[in-house]
């Protein structure tokens, strides 16, 4: 029986693009993600959205703006993501 060693890869991080709803929390944005979906037994076409914290360290997110950000470990009880740029 041989031992193999298995390469240590970092897992590719979701990523996700949304809009800044408010950012009245010190170093935390809440940004809010649109998506659509079809509706399981009826197929109609249903909008939905999805509202996110994430860890804004240096307080520059503003509402309204368009965001791209990424999960990471728990920061505190409800913040899993962080920042990685504004887009727009």
């Amino acid at each position: 029986m041989s031992i193999t060693k298995v390469e240590d890869t970092p897992k590719k991080r979701l990523q996700k693009v949304g809009v800044v709803v408010s950012n009245k929390m010190d170093k935390t944005a809440v940004v809010e993600v649109s998506f659509r979906k079809s509706h399981p037994k009826y197929t109609k076409i249903i909008n939905r959205r999805k509202r996110f914290y994430v860890h804004d360290k240096e307080n520059q997110c503003k509402i309204g703006d368009r965001i791209l950000f990424e999960e990471t470990r728990p920061l505190s009880k409800l913040k899993r993501w962080r920042l990685l740029e504004i887009l727009k």
